[in-house]
């Protein structure tokens, strides 16, 4: 309510510019959407290592769950440390320690600093742990563990890179109470320059050392140049490993895991993904596992968008051909949402898409489907290269009904087994502005959608 008051309000001061909106491309006759200036782009940030750290200091923390019941602490240092975290449910009192790995890698001249990898637990659920990583007694860190039913709340965000708009992105997330972060990937748009990871880890370290955050590979992660560096996703996997064993994958780009009453399903837009691929056959036998009873709802991100009104990457073959492959596993498992990111703005399709993929690049042609999930974009993170403002002109049946070129985030609150509220939070001149709201009914919860 507080959404739709707050957008109201908006239109009524506004009113005056939605004409040359309209006059400008940016909306049409089925997208609600307010007007407002576009921000302007802003340059990259660089986030140093602070000046009382030395090169034994925990930097880069961040946390991802494993299984049920545990967390991967991931941090970084210069300098060789014991890979051991100390942590208990008290500030200063660690009543219990664990011992995991330490790595590193090379990329050309580039070498990265000692990369530390512990997997703690058994956790209790809903609680508020206090850690330290290495034995460092300067630095206390406290995650607060995911709640073992509902309600849970997600903040999703995609393409965030390292500006002063995803300072604001950051900012604006830290002020919900949500228990974990996903991000359909392009996380640090380093692009092949490793000391742009280095400062996102730093970035990112005062939310990602205290939720989980659960992430996929895009585009910007890719980082292979052919002769050269020949192998792709080395610094992602490598700072990011994500838990991809415990779901039966062989691979850090995809993987699934449970949270809550949710399913969640991180697929890999820039690895194989054709019906004779690892990723195809590990995502039908994932999704054969699926009990609705004990999961509700099932969640799955991507990072290249199938459905897809902006001019910004039509036609491109992890779109396409990816869609063309895995859709009709993701609708026959009555998946319920879709999150991607990818294209530098916010998208939302109507109510649940059948899917249609003998179609190519013609939106117009694909149908609702009351039993198909919603696809929603999600790439306006704030990332340096701006914001794709231009959408085409549909025709035929609108399936997309609310579209935005704005920096921003998502929060995805699941109340119960059949209802969760979708929000979408423009950065508005630094403010936190709710622009998008709708609720969403579980496939599992609706007699005519039983598979």
């Amino acid at each position: 309510m507080a959404c739709l008051i707050a957008r109201r309000r908006r239109l009524l001061l506004l009113r005056a510019s939605i004409l040359a909106v309209f006059l400008a491309g940016f909306a049409f006759p089925s997208v609600s959407a307010v007007s407002y200036r576009r921000p302007r782009r802003r340059p990259d940030l660089h986030v140093a290592r602070r000046l009382d750290e030395n090169d034994s200091t925990p930097q880069q923390v961040h946390i991802s769950m494993v299984g049920s019941d545990k967390m991967r602490i991931s941090w970084i240092t210069d300098d060789p440390t014991p890979a051991t975290v100390d942590y208990g449910t008290a500030s200063g009192n660690y009543a219990n320690s664990s011992t995991g790995t330490t790595s590193s890698y090379r990329y050309m001249l580039y070498n990265s600093g000692q990369i530390h990898d512990v997997v703690i637990g058994p956790l209790q659920p809903n609680t508020v742990y206090y850690y330290r990583c290495g034995g460092n007694a300067g630095r206390q860190f406290n995650f607060k563990t995911a709640p073992p039913t509902f309600p849970i709340k997600f903040a999703i965000v995609g393409d965030l890179g390292q500006t002063e708009h995803t300072n604001s992105t950051l900012q604006h997330i830290s002020q919900s109470s949500y228990d974990m972060l996903l991000l359909p990937g392009d996380l640090s748009y380093a692009d092949f320059w490793q000391p742009r990871w280095d400062s996102f880890g730093r970035m990112v370290e005062p939310l990602a050392s205290q939720r989980p955050w659960m992430v996929t590979q895009g585009n910007h992660e890719v980082e292979r140049i052919p002769v050269v560096h020949s192998s792709s996703f080395t610094a992602y996997n490598a700072r990011w490993r994500m838990p991809f064993e415990e779901s039966g994958s062989t691979s850090n780009l995809y993987y699934s895991f449970d949270v809550a009453g949710a399913h969640v399903v991180m697929l890999g837009s820039y690895t194989d993904f054709g019906p004779s691929s690892a990723q195809y056959k590990w995502l039908q036998s994932d999704m054969a596992k699926v009990d609705r009873s004990k999961t509700p709802w099932i969640l799955a991100l991507i990072h290249a968008p199938w459905y897809n009104t902006n001019t910004a990457h039509q036609g491109e073959s992890e779109s396409v051909d990816m869609k063309r492959d895995m859709e009709s596993l993701l609708y026959n498992a009555r998946v319920d949402v879709v999150f991607a990111g990818h294209v530098h703005a916010y998208e939302r399709f109507v109510s649940l898409v059948f899917p249609n993929s003998l179609v190519k690049n013609n939106i117009s042609k694909d149908k609702a489907d009351d039993c198909g999930p919603v696809h929603i974009t999600i790439g306006d993170g704030g990332n340096r290269e701006g914001l794709a403002t231009k959408f085409r002109n549909t025709g035929g049946e609108k399936i997309s009904v609310f579209r935005e070129a704005s920096f921003g985030h998502g929060e995805l609150e699941v109340v119960n087994a059949t209802h969760a509220q979708w929000t979408w939070h423009r950065n508005d001149d630094g403010e936190s502005v709710c622009s998008d709201a709708v609720w969403l009914t579980s496939l599992s919860s609706l007699t005519s959608c039983k598979a």
